[in-house]
């Protein structure tokens, strides 16, 4: 009922509003979004009858029973009354090794929290802070590792508040009301011998209770109460939360899609990535399913790189790398091992990670007999830390070496015996993928490469797309491809936005003559919007007032003289000017299209082949635009979120190039559009319903 009624007051906002150049209201057919049904994020915390120690009442202060395997974790229950902090208020403590804050944050400072996704009312940004104090198992040195929320995300910031604290060695978390709302993963355990003494501040908690070992809490039963977010330019949920390296399959009537779970922009686990494999999955891409994650952190010195899901031996497998030498010196990992059984018998052996001296580094793999529930092998099979297997139009397994090592390899097993087919190619860096469409294969670099070649041809003549001027990529960072249904074919990515990580983006492909590869919207996943629209009319090439900063826009294109050129403005309030303000330009005779700054109208961005960044998806150019020199539709979506501090823009180009930008503290109210022998009609804007 919420939704409908958020529907009609977005018709509501339009009809009455009075734009400049004559605009009208007019009905479009309504599309129900492609949605993701989440997991439940309430969980049961299963506390003891029985805590090791109390306060509460006339005990504000008092020692602690000792703690003897500080290695199976704590739990700290409290009541808290929150309030609005003038100065800082640390209201439980034991010192030396824990601090729970209650603050002022800087509405500012968006650094690794993110806080400010969530303000008050008035702007500010008082925050729920506990810091906990680890000594490092590599070279022993102490470090404060740091959970938190803004109050501003609770239902009801202020008030009385039931918060649990779980140090389980493997997982730091902080959960309010029953909710996992902050973790980390952290690196060490706390100095037992400190955990003596312990006091709370009862004008904020009221009672507090302190358990050994650390609770171990189960996910409610059922989905998330309440409407389910849309798929496109999906975050998981947090202030903190972002969709990392992104790698898909379709098998059996399913595509699966694992991503890198991502906190803190890679700043979790002291900066080094504590990333893990979480999974969706979908059978028609409107109707999208949470799974638990496939590949968790289960261990302190796991964090995991990309790998690639994969067919083999009919199970559903993913390989990925163990990014240990993040952690730990190389030669304390059994990377010294692997690579000395390479050597010495030129390919890869086969280990259990459970049976060496080292801490496992290197390439593994998890299977699923389901396609849901994945366990992990425990095989190292390769010293790379980046592994992308797959089989060939041949049906031979093979892998792009990733991260540590390079080249083409090939096996008869995953699980060991690999031997390099081509040790110079491709050139390995990050997450490099194969895929085969039509006569044509691929092996798409991370994110800046690109190589194409026909199949009969071997593999020795892979031409490089990006030196032609030819690629595809499109602003999103280490796009994955999958063949789905009836030929087609999608790239999934995620958008560079403040840090590492960001907002999941989708895309679908076409494939053109001589095997190039263009992208387009996926009818599937274009957002919601108003049932209502406003169009431009006469003469007028402006819309002075946007009601919201989350649209999408329509406008055919006619070329009418040579060297036709096309602007849109996307403009902040007025009285901002021109500040964060976003052009982007297409130029139909140099068959180009950029998004820059405005003011500078003779600005010209680089692509890729001219040593550009379109994955830092902020000012970039695409060149050999397709199907631009007769009348083509252009349509862009800008989507404002206060988690992003900012506006993500999403424009495609006649059906067959798109381009994604992130627009740093931009909230759009104004448009502007500027042509020269260019002709542009029907212009529609309707606002998104989310």
């Amino acid at each position: 009922m919420k939704y409908m009624n958020k529907k009609l007051l977005l018709g509501c906002l339009f009809v009455g509003i009075l734009l400049s150049g004559g605009l009208t209201s007019c009905q479009q057919e309504m599309q129900e979004p492609a949605r993701i049904t989440l997991l439940n994020n309430s969980w049961n915390m299963n506390l003891p009858l029985m805590a090791q120690a109390k306060l509460g009442g006339a005990v504000q202060a008092d020692s602690l029973p000792v703690i003897k395997e500080v290695e199976k974790g704590f739990a700290i229950s409290f009541t808290v009354n929150l309030e609005i902090p003038t100065f800082d208020r640390h209201i439980l403590e034991i010192p030396g090794v824990l601090d729970v804050c209650l603050r002022q944050h800087n509405p500012l400072d968006r650094n690794k929290q993110n806080y400010p996704a969530y303000k008050m009312p008035d702007g500010s940004v008082p925050v729920l802070e506990a810091g906990l104090e680890l000594k490092s198992p590599v070279d022993g040195h102490m470090e404060r590792m740091i959970i938190g929320i803004p109050l501003a995300m609770l239902n009801q910031p202020l008030g009385e508040h039931e918060v649990i604290l779980n140090f389980s060695g493997v997982r730091w978390t902080m959960y309010v009301d029953g909710k996992l709302l902050d973790n980390d993963f952290p690196l060490g355990y706390p100095l037992p011998e400190k955990m003596k003494n312990w006091k709370i501040d009862s004008h904020f908690v009221s009672q507090a209770a302190i358990y050994y070992p650390s609770l171990h809490p189960e996910r409610a039963e059922g989905a998330t109460v309440g409407l389910q977010p849309q798929v496109q330019f999906w975050t998981p949920t947090g202030h903190n939360a972002w969709v990392g390296d992104v790698v898909s399959l379709y098998h059996d009537g399913t595509y699966h899609l694992f991503y890198l779970y991502d906190r803190r922009g890679h700043q979790s686990k002291f900066g080094r990535g504590g990333h893990y494999f979480e999974h969706l999955s979908t059978k028609d891409f409107r109707h999208w399913t949470e799974h638990e994650a496939a590949v968790p952190i289960e261990e302190q010195w796991e964090t995991f790189g990309t790998g690639t899901p994969f067919i083999f031996n009919n199970q559903l497998c993913i390989s990925y790398g163990y990014h240990t030498t993040r952690i730990y010196p190389r030669e304390q990992t059994t990377l010294p091992e692997l690579y000395e059984y390479l050597d010495k018998h030129g390919y890869t052996g086969s280990f259990n990670r459970h049976q060496m001296s080292g801490v496992a580094a290197g390439s593994s793999y998890s299977v699923s007999d389901d396609g849901i529930h994945f366990r992990k092998t425990g095989i190292l099979f390769h010293p790379c830390e980046n592994p992308s297997i797959y089989v060939d139009p041949k049906g031979d397994l093979k892998m792009l070496a990733n991260y540590g090592a390079r080249g083409t390899w090939a096996s008869d097993s995953v699980s060991g015996g690999w031997h390099c087919l081509d040790e110079n190619f491709p050139l390995g860096g990050d997450c490099t993928f194969f895929f085969h469409w039509g006569d044509y294969d691929y092996i798409i670099g991370g994110f800046t490469r690109l190589w194409a070649k026909e199949t009969v041809q071997p593999d020795s003549v892979y031409q490089d797309v990006v030196a032609e001027g030819l690629d595809f990529y499109n602003g999103s960072c280490v796009p994955t491809i999958t063949e789905i249904s009836n030929n087609r074919f999608v790239m999934a990515g995620w958008m560079w936005m403040k840090a590492w990580g960001g907002p999941l983006v989708i895309h679908e492909m076409v494939q053109l003559p001589k095997g190039r590869i263009g992208t387009k919207w996926m009818d599937e996943l274009v957002p919601a919007v108003s049932p209502d629209a406003i169009t431009l009319s006469g003469s007028s090439d402006k819309i002075e007032k946007i009601p919201s900063g989350s649209f999408l826009l329509t406008f055919e294109v006619t070329p009418v003289g040579p060297d036709g050129k096309l602007t849109v403005n996307l403009l902040p309030s007025a009285d901002k000017g021109t500040q964060d303000a976003c052009e982007w330009k297409l130029d139909s005779g140099e068959k180009r299209a950029q998004y820059a700054f405005v003011g500078d109208k003779d600005s010209r961005e680089r692509s890729l082949r001219e040593g550009g960044a379109p994955q830092q998806g902020r000012n970039y150019a695409i060149e050999n635009l397709i199907d631009t020199d007769k009348t083509f539709t252009v349509r862009m979506v800008v989507k404002t979120s206060d988690k992003f501090d900012g506006s993500l823009v999403d424009t495609e180009i006649a059906g067959k190039r798109t381009m994604v930008s992130y627009r740093e503290k931009l909230a759009v109210e104004r448009l502007q559009f500027h042509y020269e022998n260019m002709e542009v009609k029907n212009v529609r804007l309707s606002l998104l319903t989310e």
